[in-house]
C-alpha cells in the first residue's frame, strides 16, 4: 500500500464516506510544505506532506484552524484529518478554490469581529509555528512580557545563535531596553490573532468571501495583525477604513507597527538570512529614534 492509499484511506474513515480519488495534482504557492489537491466523486480536498517531524506544526494549525471557525466571524479552511504514513506527515483541509476577488470591505470588518474574540491572557494553550520557526505561546496576564520574551527576544536568540551578531544584538537589546513606553497610554487586550497576516495568506472564495488561512494562531495585541497587513502591501483603503469603522485604533498605532513587524522581519532574517539584516537594523534604529 502507497501512502497516497493510506491518506485516501484516511480521508474515507474521517469523512464516513466511501470516495474514489479521481484526481491527484500538485500546487504551487507552499514554500515549508509539499501541497497537493485530491479530487474524489465527493468532494475535493486540500492537502499538505511534509516529514513526520512536522506533525506537531500540521496538528497546531487544526487548532488554529478550529479555534477561528468557532468564533463565526471569518472563513477558514475546515481541518479534516492529519496524521503520519511511513515518514510522511500529512494534513487533510477542506479544498476552497481561491482566487483574488475578494471583498476587503468585509474583510476589514470580519476581521474586527475576530478581534474581538478574547480571553484571560496573552499566548495560547499550545505553541506552534510562524513559518518554520517556533512560536512560544506560553500564558501571561502581561503583554509586555509576553512580547519581550515570547516575540522579540525569542528571536533575537535565535539571531545570535544563527551568527547575526553586532549591530542587530547591540540595537536589539536597545529596542528590549526601551519599547514599554509604547505603552504607557496604551493597554491592550488579548484578541484573537491570525498570527501570520500577509496577503499570501487570504483569498476570496468563489463568492468574493474572505478565506484566511495558514495561522499562526494566539491571542495578543490585535495592531500585531493590523501591522502585518502593512508590512508587505496588498490589502488596501478600504481594508483599513473598513476595521476602523468597527473598531478604530489608538493613536500610539503607527509607532507601535514598526515593532511589531520588526518580529516578522526577525523571523525573516532567520530563515532566511540576506538582506533582511539590513532591514531589521533600520527599523530598530527608526524605533529607537523615536523613543529618546
Amino acid at each position: 500500500m502507497s501512502f497516497w492509499d493510506e491518506i485516501d484511506q484516511a480521508i474515507r474513515d474521517a469523512s464516513g464516506e466511501q470516495l474514489t480519488i479521481t484526481d491527484r495534482r500538485t500546487v504551487g504557492g507552499g514554500s515549508i510544505n509539499e501541497t497537493w489537491h485530491l479530487h474524489g466523486d465527493t468532494g475535493s480536498w486540500f492537502i499538505k506532506l511534509n516529514t513526520t517531524a512536522r506533525l506537531d506544526m500540521f496538528e497546531a494549525e487544526v487548532r488554529g484552524l478550529e479555534e477561528m471557525h468557532r468564533t463565526q466571524t471569518i472563513r477558514v479552511p475546515q481541518p479534516l484529518v492529519t496524521g503520519t504514513t511511513g515518514d510522511i506527515a500529512y494534513l487533510v483541509l477542506e479544498y476552497i478554490q481561491l482566487g483574488s476577488n475578494m471583498d476587503r470591505l468585509l474583510l476589514g470588518e470580519q476581521l474586527a469581529a475576530l478581534h474581538r474574540t478574547s480571553r484571560l491572557n496573552f499566548g495560547w494553550d499550545i505553541n506552534n509555528t510562524i513559518g518554520s520557526t517556533a512560536q512560544i505561546n506560553t500564558s501571561s496576564n502581561n503583554w509586555i512580557d509576553f512580547f519581550a520574551e515570547h516575540r522579540l527576544g525569542y528571536q533575537l536568540k535565535l539571531a545570535q545563535s544563527n551568527d547575526h551578531l553586532g549591530k542587530v544584538q547591540e540595537l536589539g537589546e536597545r529596542v528590549l531596553e526601551s519599547f514599554p513606553s509604547l505603552f504607557d497610554t496604551y493597554t491592550p487586550v488579548p484578541s484573537l490573532l491570525h498570527g501570520d497576516l500577509w496577503n499570501g495568506n487570504c483569498a476570496g472564495d468563489p463568492d468574493g468571501q474572505p478565506v484566511l488561512f495558514d495561522p499562526a494562531m494566539y491571542y495578543g495585541d490585535r495592531e500585531a495583525d493590523l501591522a502585518m497587513t502593512e508590512l508587505f502591501g496588498g490589502f488596501g483603503s478600504e481594508f483599513f477604513e473598513a476595521y476602523h469603522a468597527q473598531w478604530p485604533v489608538d493613536p500610539g498605532y503607527p509607532q507601535r507597527k514598526t515593532l511589531y513587524n520588526l518580529y516578522h522581519i526577525l523571523n525573516h532574517l532567520n530563515l532566511f538570512g540576506g538582506h533582511y539584516r539590513m532591514q531589521a537594523e533600520r527599523m530598530m534604529e527608526s524605533l529607537l529614534s523615536e523613543l529618546k
